[in-house]
C-alpha cells in the first residue's frame, strides 16, 4: 500500500524534524495526519499542521497505542528526538513496564524497536523515518563551504574510522577530531554536547564526523544534521563536517546548505566502503570491519585502499587503511 493511501500516525519528538515530515507528507498527498505529541518535547507549532493530536508523557505506552488504534491509520512514522535524560526518567505506565521487563538492554534502539513491535500488533506498519524526505538525504561529495585541504581530508578519513567503530560498539555515532587526535566521542550526552566538548578541546579548526550504525534500523534513530547542528559546530570552533552519504538526513537541505555557505563551514558527504582482512583478526571465524572513507570531489566519488596487517593475528591499526581523493 502506498503511504499516501491511508491516514498517517505520526509519533513526534522534539526539534524541526516532525514539522518537515508533516509538510513533505502533505505535498506527497497524505490527507489526514494524527500526531502523538510528548509534553516538553514536541513543538506546539506543529499542532495546527495536523488533523488531530494526542498529548502524553514519555513512557505512556498504553496511551500511545490507544491513540494509534483510534487514528484509523495503517501506517506510523517516528520523527524527532527525545532528550537523552528522558530515557532514564520514563515514569512508565503499566504497558510500558511490561515491555521494559522483556528487554535485556534498555537503550534507544531496543526501546524504539519494542514500540515498533507493539505498533505492528495494533495493525500499524512503522515506516522508515526518511519516508517523504528523499530530497533531504545526503548525496555523495562536497555540498557546501570551502574546498577541503589535505590535512582536513586526513582528519575526515580518520574521524570516519573512529566513528564507525564507536557506532559498532553502540557508544555513539559522532566524533570530533583534529590533527589525527580524537577530541570527543558522543555518548549519553548527545551530539551537540559532544560537539561543544570536542570544539573546546580543539581550540578551533576541528572536524566533526557523524555516521550511521551497522545495519541501522532506518525506522528510527536516523543520523540527522540540521541548522542547529551547524550553529553549535561553528560556535564550538568546528570548521569541517563529514556525514555518511545515503544514510544522513539534512533537516531542510536548502537552508542547511545556505547556512553552511554563510558560515564558511565545509560539509562533505562521504561513502564508507567496508573491507575485511581475515588474516588481521584476533580470533578465527570472526568478522571485523575496517571502514574506508571515500571522499567526494567535483567529478565523482571514489576511493582506493589496501589493508596490510603487520602480523597474521594482530588487529589492524586504525591508520593502516587510507583513502585517496581522485581529482
Amino acid at each position: 500500500m502506498n503511504p499516501t493511501d491511508a491516514p498517517l500516525f505520526l509519533i513526534a519528538g522534539g526539534g524541526d524534524y516532525p514539522g518537515l515530515v508533516i509538510e513533505s507528507a502533505r505535498r506527497a498527498g497524505v490527507s489526514r495526519i494524527v500526531m502523538a505529541a510528548f509534553e516538553g518535547e514536541t513543538k506546539p507549532e506543529n499542532v495546527p499542521l495536523v488533523d488531530a493530536v494526542e498529548w502524553m508523557r514519555v513512557g505512556q505506552m498504553g496511551r500511545l497505542l490507544d491513540a494509534a488504534k483510534k487514528s484509523g491509520a495503517a501506517r506510523a512514522l517516528m520523527a524527532g528526538q527525545l532528550a537523552p535524560g528522558n530515557l532514564f526518567d520514563l515514569r512508565p505506565d503499566f504497558k510500558a513496564l511490561l515491555i521494559l521487563a522483556k528487554l535485556k538492554r534498555r537503550n534507544a534502539e531496543t526501546l524504539f524497536g519494542a514500540v515498533a513491535d507493539e505498533l505492528a500488533k495494533a495493525g500499524l506498519e512503522l515506516l522508515s523515518a526518511t519516508t517523504f524526505l528523499d530530497d533531504h538525504i545526503a548525496p555523495s561529495g562536497p555540498i557546501a563551504g570551502p574546498r577541503l585541504k589535505p590535512r582536513a581530508i586526513e582528519d575526515l578519513e580518520f574521524g570516519f574510522r573512529i566513528a564507525k567503530e564507536s557506532s559498532r560498539l553502540d557508544i555513539g555515532q559522532t566524533v570530533v577530531v583534529k590533527n589525527g587526535t580524537v577530541l570527543a566521542v558522543e555518548a549519553f550526552e548527545g551530539t551537540n554536547e559532544a560537539i561543544r566538548r570536542g570544539g573546546q578541546l580543539g581550540r578551533g579548526g576541528a572536524t566533526m564526523v557523524k555516521v550511521s550504525k551497522p545495519d541501522q534500523d532506518m525506522r528510527f534513530d536516523v543520523p540527522v544534521v540540521g541548522e542547529k547542528t551547524l550553529e553549535v559546530a561553528v560556535a564550538a570552533g568546528i570548521r569541517h563536517i563529514g556525514v555518511e552519504a545515503g544514510k544522513t538526513l539534512l533537516l531542510d537541505r536548502p537552508k542547511v546548505c545556505e547556512l553552511a555557505q554563510k558560515l564558511s563551514l565545509s560539509i562533505y558527504f562521504c561513502l564508507v566502503l567496508c573491507r575485511f582482512n581475515r588474516n588481521a583478526l584476533p580470533h578465527r571465524g570472526l568478522k571485523h570491519e575496517h571502514p574506508v572513507a571515500a571522499h567526494g570531489c567535483r567529478k565523482g566519488l571514489r576511493a582506493r585502499g589496501r589493508h596490510r596487517p603487520r602480523t597474521r593475528r594482530q588487529p589492524m591499526p586504525l591508520k593502516g587503511t587510507r583513502a585517496r581523493v581522485l581529482k
